[in-house]
């Protein structure tokens, strides 16, 4: 029991040396401070001129030289410029069939019609079919 006893004390010791560290560090700052805000106001707060130039001669020192900026590569303009084929202008005036616009206007019809010639086909060869059918069919009822 002694020991903690002991233990806590030690404690409680070093903690008010450190608060009394911290304290006379806190009044030698304010003390500095006080100094410096004197000879501030003295002199005058420093004024730093960015975009202004003054006219008095003693201000002009508290101009600032304007910043520089980083220079932008553009990517596009670094790629080199693409080569364009080129062709004979005069081969293209023409158009390739001289009909095509016809064959495109008419499109249209030209399929409608192809289907109904497909199917009269159809029939009439079916129609064919079952006349040899039929031929056939009375040409063997006769040869019995």
């Amino acid at each position: 029991m002694a020991s903690e006893d002991e233990s806590i004390e030690q404690k409680a010791a070093a903690r008010k040396e450190a608060l009394n560290a911290l304290r006379a560090a806190q009044e030698l700052s304010e003390t500095k401070e006080d100094g410096e805000d004197e000879a501030v106001e003295e002199d005058g707060p420093a004024m730093k001129f960015r975009n202004y130039v003054p006219q008095a001669k003693e201000l002009q020192d508290g101009k600032l030289a304007p910043p520089e900026l980083p220079k932008f590569e553009d990517p596009i303009l670094a790629l080199p410029p693409a080569v364009e084929k080129k062709e004979d202008p005069f081969v293209n005036i023409a158009p390739k069939k001289p009909n095509w616009d016809l064959r495109r206007d008419v499109q249209k019809k030209l399929d409608k019609l192809e289907r109904r010639t497909q199917k009269a086909m159809y029939k009439l060869m079916e129609e064919h079919e079952k006349e040899r059918e039929t031929a056939e069919a009375d040409g063997n009822t006769i040869e019995s």
